[in-house]
């Protein structure tokens, strides 16, 4: 069972659930908008992309950006997707990610873009 993120109830009142494709996007959105440390068995789980938000807008912003979502990437949802391409743009007070993937089980190349 795949829950879906955010958590709700279907029409039935039921835990709503998602096919494959989204929960492993929810499960990427998690990633991305967890603060390292914010979890508390797992200390390293997030990317600290919220943090960055904050931070002065420039390109060294998102190639450090780049980096964390890469490494949190590959150390959480390496079993699950492989990564091809990170893209992070930051035009004015708005910073863009979009995260390209192969999903392993089924060999299919997708995309999740977050906009903050």
């Amino acid at each position: 069972m795949q829950i879906d993120f955010p958590f709700g109830f279907d029409g039935r009142g039921h835990t709503a659930e998602a096919d494959v494709d989204a929960h492993i996007r929810d499960l990427i959105e998690q990633l991305l908008l967890t603060a390292p440390g914010e979890r508390v068995n797992r200390p390293t789980f997030g990317s600290g992309a919220l943090q960055l938000v904050f931070a002065p807008n420039s390109d060294t912003l998102a190639a450090a950006l780049r980096l964390g979502v890469q490494a949190g990437l590959q150390e959480w949802l390496g079993d699950l997707i492989e990564v091809t391409d990170i893209e992070v743009e930051n035009p004015d007070s708005t910073l863009r990610l979009e995260v390209r993937y192969v999903v392993r089980r089924t060999g299919e190349t997708r995309s999740a873009t977050i906009t903050r």
